[in-house]
């Protein structure tokens, strides 16, 4: 067994070139629980925790046994007036496609248990070979796989859509909860405990023997895409706020819900956390971010100096709690699978749910796009 299986994960001196601001950082051997950040912007270039590779394969493999025991039981059940309704995970899908909203049954298939199991599945799949003392044939593409599906992975912005809805509509019919909900959280608090232990550096050294290199920047690209993405953005942004997000259906009767008009329901209803959550997940942070990434991209096109540190850290704001939007397109999706009493009480998508879902996306492929490099760049240049 070579020396790393003996050490159960790699640590490593010398230089990295910082992802975020492309310094030349000299990184000594570092010790358990230590981090090493770059002096210029404070990216976190690598940290080290003893036994990493172990408990990334334990935590993975335990959150892959109880995404499986997740799926087939009753996840939440409802019942009002007499009748009730149980749903699953998937069978709360089929509700969604059987209402003609297919794509947004696709989102949320992706985002909650498709690509969480791909990516611990390409995580053991690497690494388990690596505490063995040998290697994964195709490991480098894997890789590469994983940790570009890692922003898409929203089991728990999912958790926390389940408990806005429960809250929602609490008052209005008695909720029970199935096998599958307290399965669903073990799955998801043991993938966020073996994501813990995942750093993308030490596992680039490990799988190819150095570190990966950085690509060319092209300034030119970089800025361009980014417009383009945000300008759609804006524009969907416009009916994800003035068309109805879902319609409720009470005693025949049609009551259209808009983003704005659900929070100010909310607050008059006394529930003002939950109020408080959905204006800034779904109104807050998705403007905030637009209006931040269009300032960056405005910054780097005009080959702005100074404020480096500030832009920083407004992007890695934009990046962190940008995909917590999603809560409300979820909140909408579990609604709707949920409350199918037909005329007696149904709940119904609307456009702007679809809109607000591409909101979500593009600002997030937004944030891709944007290159950071080009914040510490004195001039900008295209290849």
């Amino acid at each position: 067994m070579n020396s790393l299986a003996r050490s159960s994960h790699p640590k490593h001196n010398g230089i990295i070139i910082c992802h975020e601001c492309e310094n030349r950082v000299n990184v000594p051997v570092l010790e358990h629980r230590q981090k090493a950040r770059c002096p210029r912007c404070g990216y976190v270039l690598t940290r080290y925790n003893n036994q990493a590779l172990q408990k990334i394969i334990a935590f993975a493999f335990t959150a892959l046994i109880c995404l499986g025991m997740a799926l087939p039981f009753n996840f939440l059940g409802f019942s009002a007036n007499g009748h009730e309704q149980f749903i699953g995970i998937i069978s709360g899908l089929e509700v969604l496609i059987a209402q003609d909203y297919l794509f947004l049954a696709i989102i949320q298939l992706l985002a909650i248990v498709v690509l969480p199991a791909v990516i611990l599945i390409g995580l053991i799949a690497v690494v388990l070979p690596i505490h063995l003392g040998s290697e994964l044939p195709f490991a480098k593409p894997v890789l590469k796989v994983v940790f570009a599906l890692f922003p898409w992975s929203m089991a728990e912005i999912f958790l926390i859509g389940v408990l806005v809805s429960l809250i929602k509509i609490s008052s209005l019919a008695d909720i029970s909860i199935g096998l599958s909900f307290y399965a669903y959280i073990a799955f998801t608090l043991f993938m966020t405990a073996a994501f813990f232990y995942v750093d993308k550096h030490q596992l680039d050294i490990a799988v190819n023997k150095h570190e990966h290199p950085t690509a060319p920047i092209n300034a030119s690209q970089s800025i361009q895409r980014t417009w383009a993405l945000l300008f759609t953005s804006v524009l969907l942004y416009i009916p994800a706020n003035v068309l109805p997000i879902m319609n409720t259906r009470f005693l025949g009767n049609d009551e259209p819900s808009t983003i704005l008009g659900g929070v100010i329901l909310l607050w008059q209803s006394g529930s003002y956390p939950i109020a408080l959550v959905i204006f800034i997940a779904s109104v807050i942070v998705p403007v905030g971010k637009l209006i931040i990434l269009i300032w960056l991209n405005y910054t780097v096109q005009t080959r702005q100096t100074g404020k480096h540190s500030e832009r920083i850290y407004w992007y890695r704001v934009t990046e962190f709690i940008g995909r917590w939007s999603m809560v409300d397109v979820f909140v909408v999706a579990v609604l709707v699978s949920l409350i199918q009493l037909g005329n007696t009480m149904s709940i119904l998508p609307g456009p702007a749910a679809i809109a607000f879902c591409g909101v979500v996306i593009l600002t997030m492929l937004a944030a891709m796009t944007f290159d950071t490099r080009l914040i510490w760049r004195e001039s900008v240049t295209s290849p």
